[in-house]
Parts: C-alpha cells; structure tokens; sequence
C-alpha cells in the first residue's frame, strides 16, 4: 500500500471521505501549531454540532436513509374507489442527520481564553445553504467583531465559497482549485488569498497571532500527506472519478498523472 498520493497536493479523491480527513486535519493541525506558540496561547480543537434535515439537504453529504420496504407490486387488485390498480411505493425515511464541524482556535490563557486567532477547514456544510453555513458565518462574524484573527482553509470542491472574501473578489490569476484566505484582526480591511492549484504541492501558511507575535506556519501539505498515510488511503481505487468530478482540463491532467503513476490504465 502506498504512504502517499499520486497527486503533488490535495488529493480529490480524499473529499469522498471529508469527514474522517477533516477530523484528522483538525487535530493534526492543532498538534503541528501547539509547540510553535508563546507559552501563554494554546490551540484547541472545538465543533459545532447541529441536525440539519436530509429532506432538505442540498450539500453533497452522505446521509443516513432507512429504507423501509412496504410490499410489492400490485398489478390488479384495487386500492382506490376508482377501481384503479395501483402499484405499492417504496418508502424512505429519511433520518435528521447530526453533523459536526471542527475548528481550531489559538487562545490567550493570560486574557480570560480570548480567542486570537481561528482556523477553519471549510467543509460542504459551511458552504451550501442551511443551518451548518449560518452557524459557520455567525462564528465567522463573531471573530471578526472580536478583531480576532480569522484564517480559512477550503480543500473541497462542493459547494458555494463562504468565506471571508467573496469569489467575485479574488483575482482570477488566483482563483485555484483550493483555496486559503487570511483576515488579520488588526488589519480588517485587507485579505490575504493563497492560491492552492490542484496541480502544485500545498504551501506552508502564515498563521497570525496576537500582533506583537510572529507569525506561525502551518504546513498544509504536511497535514494532507499525514492524513493520507495514517488514513490508509492508499488503497483507493484510482481507475474511478473523484466525486465530485474534476473540470476536464483538470480531468486531463489527473488522468495522465494517475497512468503515469500506475494507479491508472490509458
């Protein structure tokens, strides 16, 4: 089994699996910031759990379905006063489904825990209507009130962009396939965008803190290649699309990548 993917950066095929990947960068994350930061901040892991009805889901998730099977067909016998054969429906129940979003925030153990800086891996949830995106912008504009830092990091495809900066503000020279932004909470009015192409390996970002602090990174590629070796993804089945399906000129060059890795036939 190989320790690591064929894909320079983020893996697509890893988003099919988000909610263990982004449970392990999370506290990957965390353990990787910790030894980096003056000894009176900590980073701390949190979630935001809610029920979000899947009848009314629009995010690209996996719920659970109960499937409850009520009879068969029925070709002639009558079920209505009409006189009318009718056919038994195949019944689904569709359960609320609990889901969880994890965050990180950097404290200030010396200011009552005030939170410095916060770090979201953004997932389907955050970026589709419903409940999971309006908890995830009320947490966002509570930091920003806060003048706290406010750091985003979107290694998923699904979904519309909630973030700090809307898309139609971000250059198109830097509008990547993957995406990090970074709000400094005592320079509100600027946004720092890096660029996560899925072609290129994924850059160590800056991660700031209180403002007499220097700055921490935060290797990404790191967190990925760890997921992936301690996740055992490498027995992925690579002859099949990532869900969901990359554009074609991205197809292409997967394609080609993936065949020349031997996780593919031409």
């Amino acid at each position: 089994m190989d320790h690591k993917s064929p894909f320079p950066g983020m893996d697509p095929h890893l988003e099919m699996y988000w909610g263990d990947v982004h449970l392990k960068l999370i506290a990957y994350a965390a353990d990787q910031i910790q030894p980096l930061l003056p000894e009176d901040l900590l980073a701390r892991a949190d979630e935001r759990v809610f029920v979000e009805s899947s009848f009314h889901d629009r995010r690209q998730i996996r719920p659970d379905v109960y499937v409850a099977e009520t009879g068969t067909v029925v070709v002639e016998r009558p079920r209505h006063s009409s006189g009318v054969a009718t056919a038994e429906p195949l019944v689904l129940r569709l359960a609320d489904e609990p889901i969880t979003q994890g965050f990180i925030q950097i404290l200030d153990i010396h200011s009552g825990n005030r939170i410095v800086t916060l770090i979201e891996f953004l997932s389907p949830s955050n970026k589709a209507p419903g409940q999971g995106q309006a908890l995830y912008l009320r947490k966002q504009s509570e930091a920003c009130g806060a003048r706290a830092n406010l750091v985003e990091i979107d290694l998923t495809r699904s979904g519309d962009r909630s973030s700090v900066l809307p898309v139609f503000r971000v250059p198109s020279s830097h509008r990547t396939t993957y995406q990090a932004f970074v709000r400094r909470g005592n320079r509100p009015d600027e946004i720092e965008v890096y660029s996560l192409p899925l072609t290129r390996p994924l850059p160590a970002i800056r991660i700031p803190l209180r403002e007499e602090d220097a700055d921490v990174p935060l290797d990404l590629q790191a967190l990925v290649d760890q997921c992936y070796r301690n996740g055992r993804y490498g027995s992925l089945d690579y002859s099949l699309d990532p869900d969901p399906p990359l554009p074609a000129e991205e197809r292409a060059w997967a394609h080609e990548l993936l065949c020349s890795a031997g996780k593919r036939k031409r």
